[in-house]
This record gives C-alpha cells, sequence and structure tokens, in this order.
C-alpha cells in the first residue's frame, strides 16, 4: 500500500507580531540601543556635520538591513536604537558605523582630521528597551577628554 505525503508549510501564514522581523523561516526581534562618543569628547556634531552624520547613518543602516527606529546626536556622542536580523553581532554592527560614518565625516570635513580618530574606541550597547539616560550619562561622562 503506498503511501501519500502531502507537504504543508507549518509557517505559510507567520503573524508577525509589531516590530519582529520574519525572514528564511526565522522570527526575530533584536532592538539594540547604541551609544558612541567622539574622541576626545570634542563637541563637532553640530550643524552641517550633525546632519551630514544622521544621512550617513540611515544609509549605512540601508546597507546592513537594519531599521533606525531612533536617532539622536549630541555635540559629543550619537544614540542609535536599531532593529537588528540575527546575522550581525552588536559589535558588527557598531564597528560599520564607525567605519562608514568617520571616513566621509572626515574627508567632507577637513577640521575633523586635526583628532586623531572620529570616534572613541569603545561602545554602549543594550537590549533593553527603557535604556535610562542617568546609565547613558554616566557612560559619557566616563569617557576622558584627553584620550
Amino acid at each position: 500500500m503506498a503511501s501519500t505525503f502531502v507537504h504543508t508549510p507549518r509557517y505559510s501564514t507567520i503573524v508577525r507580531p509589531p516590530g519582529y522581523r520574519y525572514e528564511d523561516g526565522r522570527l526575530s526581534l533584536l532592538r539594540y540601543h547604541l551609544v558612541w562618543v567622539v574622541r576626545r569628547r570634542r563637541p563637532v556634531l553640530v550643524g552641517l556635520t550633525a546632519e551630514r552624520l544622521k544621512e550617513l547613518l540611515q544609509q549605512s543602516a540601508a546597507e546592513m538591513d537594519l531599521e533606525i527606529v531612533g536617532l539622536t546626536t549630541y555635540p559629543d556622542h550619537v544614540h542609535l536604537q536599531v532593529l537588528a536580523t540575527p546575522e550581525l553581532a552588536p559589535s558588527q554592527i557598531v564597528y560599520r558605523f564607525k567605519a562608514a560614518t568617520a571616513a566621509a565625516l572626515r574627508s567632507e570635513f577637513p577640521d575633523l582630521k586635526k583628532l586623531p580618530s572620529m570616534w572613541n574606541g569603545s561602545y554602549m550597547v543594550s537590549s533593553d528597551k527603557e535604556l535610562a539616560q542617568e546609565d547613558i550619562d554616566k557612560y559619557v561622562q566616563a569617557h576622558n577628554k584627553r584620550a
């Protein structure tokens, strides 16, 4: 007696909760709050530099298939909230953002070449949706203006 196998995809009608991403059988919600600081905490992220930085971050996010859900620049640091996929670790995301923006900003704004590098080598990452402003402030303040 021959048996008949009928294949029915288990997840043919995936219901995605808001914010979740579905791709190739993976349902994920990875939201990262990233913070990084300008080298020596110089207040250079103002005016046209800040606007250009925002454009470059949007462009880099699109290239990495990330969705920016929050972006705030301060004169000496950046806050960025992204929805990511499991393929990229938070360290890779920060590295790519920093690399793409540093090169472009330093070539477009020659005064930034006076800094030894555009960005401090460290960063802060949290997966907590409600990262406390106090924690961010402590992180930024911990960076020496001479380093």
